[in-house]
């Protein structure tokens, strides 16, 4: 499946290569290495490329030979940069969700939408005062004294990461300096169709989702599945502007939910409300297994990067499990 999708953008690999200077690494095989990292939880670069020295399967997937020599990984950090500065991985997940389709593993009436906090690379002691000048760390790991202070993001910024924002998504947890990831889920056998990842903020969810659904959206009628945190009147008007009919949740708490029971008695919404729980399974995937729990990377456009790649490998594995690639 990844070599039908990479011979597929081969143009777009094409233009990566140098012609001059020394031969770098092929972009393929950056991305395939990059994929193994998300099937493996492979945390680091360098840890990948001591483990492509002895793992002949890696091998075999990268199309090395056993006595071909292996990536220097500061090499292969280097050479990663050709395909975070370009687009690549959206394409990448957009051929994959492709063969899906023909496939006829995707539903292309009933999606489901959701967000999740990743957390930054950042430590909390690095949010600090815009207006103050950047200070000196006083040793290794310095103490800091948070009792009394109010921290904002209007007013504070990361040090480590500016890009960062001090967030938390529920009553009782902890604010962390995070971004937050964004997924459309058809909802036949939980694929993702499309993923972004924007800074945290409280309408970041709303508005990737607005954007995601826009992109699918077509003269077809199609159903849009979702937490509480979508049912707002903007929101739901947005969707059906769009020609989706929202199945969010209906948030009553001390307020009047924007849809009633004109779509809430059929038998669908119930459908959708229960099915779009298993997104969280897709998030606990790309979190756990694909190692972005905790990002290892600054700055939204990198994080972005690498959270639609991680989606993009869920699908591959999901893809296997349903029998695509059995002979």
């Amino acid at each position: 499946m990844v070599d039908q999708a990479l011979a597929e953008l081969h143009c777009e690999f094409e233009a990566m290569y140098s012609h001059t200077g020394r031969p770098s690494i092929p972009p393929e095989k950056l991305l395939k290495g990059l994929l193994l990292q998300a099937f493996y939880t492979i945390r680091s670069n360098r840890l990948l490329c001591e483990q492509i020295g002895y793992n002949v399967l890696f091998r075999w997937f990268l199309g090395l030979s056993l006595d071909a020599d292996v990536w220097d990984h500061s090499s292969f950090s280097t050479n990663q940069q050709r395909l975070i500065d370009t687009d690549v991985a959206r394409k990448f997940l957009a051929k994959i969700v492709e063969q899906a389709r023909a496939k006829k593993l995707l539903s292309d009436e009933h999606f489901s939408v959701d967000g999740t906090l990743i957390e930054a690379w950042a430590s909390i002691k690095s949010f600090q005062p815009k207006d103050d000048p950047p200070q000196a760390p006083k040793g290794r790991n310095e103490e800091r004294d948070f009792h009394g202070k109010k921290l904002k993001n209007e007013t504070h910024a990361s040090t480590t990461d500016p890009a960062a924002k001090l967030y938390k998504k529920g009553k009782g947890k902890e604010a962390k300096l995070s971004y937050m990831g964004h997924a459309l889920m058809e909802n036949r056998n939980g694929l993702i169709v499309d993923a972004i990842a924007t800074q945290a903020t409280g309408t970041a969810e709303r508005d990737a989702a607005a954007i995601m659904v826009a992109d699918v959206a077509g003269t077809k009628r199609i159903t849009v599945g979702g937490d509480k945190g979508y049912d707002t009147k903007d929101f739901v008007q947005v969707l059906r502007d769009n020609n989706a009919t929202p199945h969010v949740a209906q948030n009553n708490k001390n307020r009047s939910s924007a849809i009633d029971g004109r779509t809430t008695r059929h038998e669908g919404y119930k459908t959708s409300i229960k099915i779009r729980k298993r997104i969280e399974e897709t998030f606990g995937w790309i979190k756990g297994i694909g190692n972005l729990r905790k990002t290892r990377h600054r700055g939204v456009e990198k994080v972005d990067w690498y959270f639609t790649l991680t989606a993009a490998a869920y699908n591959l594995v999901r893809m296997r499990k349903l029998g695509v690639a059995s002979p």
